[in-house]
């Protein structure tokens, strides 16, 4: 048998409503690995142990009283540190924030918590989550656990981090531009970022309401090592909140079309995927075709315009934001914002609403896209190696690298939901795909991942065994 600590949700919830392992075996054996390995690459920014450990045995004893078992009943979660837990610091990675006391938990934590899921901490993020790096100067950098020199990604790089070591099979993430499937991709492990709407988003800790284009695209969703895991995690995610009311009783399942039919995405502004990248994509397409997909190369409507309209609400909003950046984030953070402020001219109330009327017509095309085929394959970057705080630079470079995650940004721009699935390793580190389908047809995505996940046969954490032990 498999060390408890590598077993995915799926697996540990079914042996442990069998009764072949304890709540309290499966929390001490994530514990564990948590104080082996935590301190080498930062995944995670604190760690409840002794309040892990008291729920476990208090879910063991709810097991043998033949109690109610929910779902992920005994399964260990962490939760990225911008989403509040109660009782517990939202400090946001800012110094700023670090009396920030959470009255309540987020509706996603709610959820996993009723449903059995054990809170065992915190995973790192930037400060403000502004970044597609995971390092921030209260907690430090998160390293990707294949190559201290590489990214692991951003926002929830400590999150995709934990997964790949094995520091809870659930990770609770954030997505407002390419949050969960950058980190993801970067660290070989699966991202689910669900449609706006889909899971019920509440932070009652923040100071004001989230900005229009926050409410418009930004959503939670879960960061684990499998597919089946991610299927299982939005079950739990997605019930109902009546602190969101934008929150959609949308089906988790539907007919599944069958042939699928895929359309790929392979070159944008006169580029090429990296060839990583690129090979990766051909992987995913040959996987689909074989499994009897129909897949055809294509190009997603108006892409070019839908990128910089997204650059130009990032700036409206950062214009808005950038006192209280000023003031409460760090220098990372305001470097970010420093450069999204140099990508354009401001724009007036009237320039700025017109975008918004655009951005309809422009979700509409997608959408007839998205009838003709229901998945659109893409790279996550079409770059393979983004260079550590590529962010820090000049602002032509930050331009350079937003262009990079277009295939994230426009998805978001959209309210889409998108998969980071990983396919394998290239010079050392992971490489993968994103898939995108119709609003709330995340079971689309979850179908087609499967498929991908089963042909690449690729496992995050017997790579990174091989790579410790060669």
């Amino acid at each position: 048998m498999l060390p408890f600590w590598m077993m995915d949700a799926a697996e540990l919830s079914d042996r442990i409503r069998r009764r072949e392992i304890s709540c309290a075996e499966a929390v001490d054996s994530v514990l564990d690995r948590v104080q082996e390995v935590n301190a080498a690459h930062n995944a995670l920014t604190s760690v409840e142990a002794d309040e892990a450990r008291a729920m476990a045995r208090d879910a063991d004893w709810r097991l043998a009283q033949d109690g109610p078992a929910g779902p992920l009943h005994g399964v260990p979660f962490t939760v990225k540190l911008d989403t509040d837990v109660a009782g517990k610091i939202t400090d946001f990675g800012s110094a700023a924030m670090r009396d920030n006391l959470a009255a309540e938990d987020a509706p996603a934590v709610g959820h996993l918590r009723r449903a059995g899921a054990i809170y065992i901490g915190k995973s790192n993020a930037p400060c403000f989550s502004m970044r597609g790096f995971t390092d921030n100067e209260l907690y430090g950098r998160t390293l990707n656990p294949f190559d201290a020199t590489a990214s692991a990604g951003g926002s929830s790089g400590g999150a995709a981090a934990a997964a790949a070591l094995g520091l809870g099979p659930i990770h609770v993430a954030s997505d407002r531009g390419g949050s969960i499937r950058l980190p993801s991709w970067s660290c070989g492990v699966v991202g689910l970022r669900p449609t706006a709407g889909r899971v019920a988003v509440r932070n009652a800790s923040e100071r004001a309401e989230r900005n229009l284009t926050n409410q418009l695209t930004s959503v939670w969703g879960p960061i684990t090592r499998t597919v089946r895991d991610a299927q299982l995690a939005l079950a739990v995610f997605g019930q109902p909140d009546p602190r969101d009311p934008q929150w959609v009783p949308a089906p988790l399942e539907q007919a599944i079309p069958a042939p699928l039919r895929v359309s790929l995405f392979r070159r944008w502004g006169g580029r090429g995927a990296d060839p990583a990248v690129a090979a990766a994509l051909d992987h995913a397409a040959a996987a689909l075709s074989e499994a009897g997909c129909i897949v055809e190369e294509g190009m997603p409507p108006h892409f070019d315009e839908l990128e910089e309209m997204r650059n130009r609400m990032a700036v409206d909003d950062s214009r808005r934001a950038q006192a209280g950046i000023d003031k409460t984030g760090d220098r990372m953070a305001r470097k970010v914002f420093d450069n999204i402020l140099q990508m354009s001219a401001p724009r007036d109330t009237d320039e700025a609403l017109a975008a918004y009327q655009r951005k309809l017509a422009i979700a509409r095309a997608w959408s007839l896209h998205l009838a003709d085929h229901d998945l659109m394959l893409t790279p996550v970057s079409w770059r393979h190696r983004i260079p550590l705080d590529e962010d820090q630079h000049t602002p032509e470079r930050y331009r350079e690298m937003i262009r990079d995650l277009s295939c994230l940004t426009t998805v978001a721009t959209l309210g889409l939901p998108g998969l980071a699935v990983p396919t394998g390793l290239a010079d050392g580190i992971p490489v993968g795909v994103q898939l995108v389908a119709r609003w709330f047809r995340e079971d689309v995505l979850l179908a087609a991942g499967k498929i991908i996940e089963r042909a690449s046969g690729f496992s995050v954490l017997r790579a990174l065994d091989h790579k410790t032990s060669s």
